[in-house]
């Protein structure tokens, strides 16, 4: 979308650009052949004559003129100022139709989506999850109102919704009821929880991630109706302690989440009814023997626990969630082949409830905040 956008504005000023220059070459040509063919000058003095009667600079003749002559200076004088006049306005409106016709395609682009995510506010944080997101070609609109910032999804055609967050319009503006989630990196808790109220109002199914400044606010922010809060200040804390405490695990997890220098990913696999390894424990569905993978986890469909480092006799059963470890082209292989799970990456990110997935309870969560 963005490339066409680029292409067609790009198109559009250089065909004005050209039909206007090609107009004024024009008139200096016919001025310059007019002049020396009813006055006899030279074609430079024709040409001469031409650019001070359209510039109107007012500097004398090169000679006399005959009443033809003067008739084809007011001629040249007439199209030559409104050439002029075409020019100044055609640049001023492509400048002017430039933002608003990229203004406008925009609106129709965040009004044609529909299972997107939404991202308020684009700080350091904002910012890169738009930039993973958007790399792993998931629809995205960001909803700013930092004029840096605005300036920035502009420049990079990021749709995007010039307004405050915490306002219903801007969040009905950005498809807030078609959305399939709404990420929120305001830098205070407090306005994070009034975008969260807000949004769980307008879409009662919509996922909603929540950054806290302070861990302290999770469950406040939770009750707002998040389905899942993240403290990137402790999250980060944790990290460089591990460093210190695990540096080889560390090291791992580095290299896994980076992608840097380890051709190996952890990535989730839905199992589908009727598929290879439905109905099969893990030593018959043959993973690791066929598919050079590890399972590390499974998240059963009918209790949502999580299984870790499953056994042999574990059983895959449909919808199941496969947590592996391996070449991504592997891990396709398994989920297109063996799982029968053939979803876009759009149509898998997350919608679930987090408290739900992982067997909170959510009765002890409000009785735990209760006694605080």
């Amino acid at each position: 979308m963005k490339n066409r956008l680029n292409d067609l504005m790009g198109n559009i000023f250089r065909l004005r650009i050209a039909l206007a220059v090609s107009f004024l070459i024009t008139l200096f040509a016919i001025g310059a052949i007019g002049y020396h063919l009813l006055e006899g000058m030279s074609i430079f003095d024709g040409f001469y004559m031409t650019f001070i009667t359209i510039s109107t600079i007012g500097f004398a003749e090169v000679k006399p003129l005959s009443h033809a002559g003067r008739l084809l200076t007011i001629l040249i004088s007439i199209f030559g100022i409104g050439t002029l006049a075409y020019i100044a306005s055609q640049t001023t409106q492509v400048l002017f139709e430039n933002e608003l016709f990229l203004k406008r395609a925009l609106q129709r682009q965040i009004h044609k989506m529909e299972g997107h995510y939404i991202i308020c506010g684009y700080g350091r944080i904002g910012h890169r999850i738009a930039q993973v997101l958007s790399d792993a070609g998931i629809e995205i609109v960001v909803v700013e109102n930092d004029e840096d910032a605005v300036k920035e999804l502009r420049d990079n055609r990021i749709p995007f919704v010039e307004g405050n967050a915490q306002e219903e319009d801007s969040l009905q503006e950005a498809g807030v009821d078609k959305a399939k989630g709404l990420v929120c990196t305001l830098s205070k808790d407090e306005d994070n929880v009034f975008v969260t109220l807000i949004a769980r109002e307008l879409n009662e199914k919509l996922f909603i991630l929540v950054r806290t400044n302070q861990q302290k606010n999770t469950r406040k922010i939770l009750r707002a109706g998040a389905s899942k809060v993240i403290s990137p200040y402790e999250i980060g804390a944790d990290r460089m302690a591990n460093v210190i405490l695990r540096p080889n695990v560390e090291l791992f997890v580095d290299r896994i989440v980076r992608h840097t220098e380890e051709e190996h990913y952890f990535d989730e696999v839905m199992v589908f009814e009727g598929s290879l390894i439905d109905g099969k424990t893990i030593a018959e569905a043959g993973i690791r023997q066929n598919y050079n993978l590890v399972i590390t986890a499974i998240v059963s469909s009918e209790t949502n626990r999580i299984i870790f480092n499953p056994g042999s006799t574990d059983r895959i059963n449909k919808g199941d969630i496969l947590i592996v470890l391996g070449d991504m082209e592997r891990i396709n292989r398994l989920r297109s082949h063996a799982c029968g799970d053939n979803r876009t990456l759009a149509e898998r990110v997350a919608t679930y409830d987090y408290l739900e997935q992982v067997g909170f309870d959510t009765k002890f969560l409000n009785k735990s905040e209760k006694q605080n």
